[in-house]
């Protein structure tokens, strides 16, 4: 296990330049999506621009930095959606960017997505890096931007930004940066649910740390503060939220579950998911598309298994297996799945390793055509039934 105590120098003109390949190959890969999505949206005589930034999630989140909470859109079933389970991060993003630049909510929602992309690739350049050198840190980041729905990066919705923050946690925790640490993991909190994995993340590591050093000299000393701090920082944000929803609805500390309940958002260990699997095999035509599914989550737990065995620093593999847990076991939409799982980028690192190893030109061949097939997979979902 990588020593969470080994101090590197913080980012800085060096470390973006030891980042550059991964950033521009990124940036590449995501130029060649939007380029894509836009000959298919034109071709269709739809907007590629408004599928981005003005349908799904999107909406909601801009309804929240224009207006505030308290939107509802109550349903003929009797299902209430609130705006209030949308985590708070992005809208007020979105408001501080509108509020200083002629962007409307919507354009600074897609500003806010880019840069934080950027930001969410070059975190997970410098975690690879720093575990496993800086050619399986450009290989990581180039495998997430391939990633079938890695369309969802360039979208006005949160997950780029909450990449983004996991990512610099975890980094910050594997290099003993323990209050920047729990400050990015209280930002995470604040902007999905799922801020909890990052969150879980820091706790462990630092009492792992607390416990290797308990019976040391140095163990009250100068060290444990920042720690301590850190792990105090951490559950802010998302217990915050999650707090004030209660106060907000009038139930109290579990209030939010009632309003993701609205939505018909739960945890069921996954039962949901697999009886929707199951289903899939009445007939012949959509029994392939569960055998797809079935075998994608095969990979999925594959990968987990592969980077377990490969000896990942614990703090990534609680994260990863949180996020992991809560895409697949979780009773929500199905076809969200996929871009619920697009922050478990950890997951990637054992098919990093594996392109890394390969001659150049050989990565360069794989990740061109997988670049061009996702691209074009990504223009025909979000012209179709795309996210929510």
């Amino acid at each position: 296990m990588t020593d969470l105590e080994t101090r590197v120098a913080p980012p800085g003109p060096a470390a973006l330049r030891r980042a550059a390949p991964a950033l521009l190959g990124y940036a590449a890969v995501r130029v060649l999506g939007l380029l894509a999505l836009a000959v298919w949206s034109a071709a269709r005589d739809k907007s590629a621009y408004t599928l981005l930034t003005a349908r799904w999630d999107s909406l909601w989140y801009t309804r929240v930095a224009e207006l505030g909470y308290g939107y509802e859109v109550r349903l003929p079933n009797g299902d209430v959606h609130s705006n209030l389970a949308f985590f708070p991060l992005l809208p007020w993003l979105e408001r501080a960017v509108a509020a200083v630049t002629p962007l409307s909510y919507a354009d600074a929602g897609f500003a806010v997505s880019l840069f934080a992309s950027l930001a969410a690739a070059w975190g997970i350049f410098a975690v690879a890096d720093h575990l496993y050198g800086r050619r399986a840190g450009v290989c990581a980041v180039l495998l997430w931007a391939v990633l079938p729905v890695g369309i969802v990066q360039s979208m006005a919705y949160s997950e780029s930004l909450f990449t983004a923050l996991a990512a610099w946690s975890l980094y910050a925790v594997l290099t003993g940066r323990w209050v920047t640490a729990g400050l990015l993991a209280s930002l995470a909190g604040l902007t999905r649910p799922v801020g909890l994995a990052v969150v879980a993340a820091v706790w462990v590591a630092g009492v792992v740390s607390f416990g290797r050093e308990r019976s040391a000299a140095d163990a009250r000393g100068a060290r444990v503060a920042p720690r301590a701090l850190g792990l105090l920082l951490a559950p802010l944000g998302a217990a915050g939220y999650v707090l004030w929803v209660g106060h907000r609805t009038g139930k109290g500390p579990l209030g939010y579950l009632d309003v993701q309940a609205g939505w018909r958002n739960g945890f069921d260990g996954g039962y949901a998911f697999a009886r929707f699997i199951i289903d899939k095999f009445t007939s012949i035509p959509s029994a392939f598309a569960g055998l797809a599914l079935i075998i994608g989550v095969t990979l999925l737990i594959r990968l987990y298994v592969a980077g377990v065995r490969g000896r990942q620093p614990l703090p990534l593999l609680v994260y990863t297996g949180i996020v992991l847990a809560l895409a697949l076991c979780a009773s929500s939409y199905f076809g969200s799945k996929p871009r619920l799982l697009l922050p478990a980028f950890p997951l990637l690192f054992p098919l990093a390793l594996a392109l890394a190893r390969l001659r150049p030109w050989r990565s360069a061949l794989v990740v061109g055509g997988v670049a061009v097939a996702s691209a074009v997979y990504g223009a025909g979902w979000l012209n179709g039934s795309g996210p929510p």
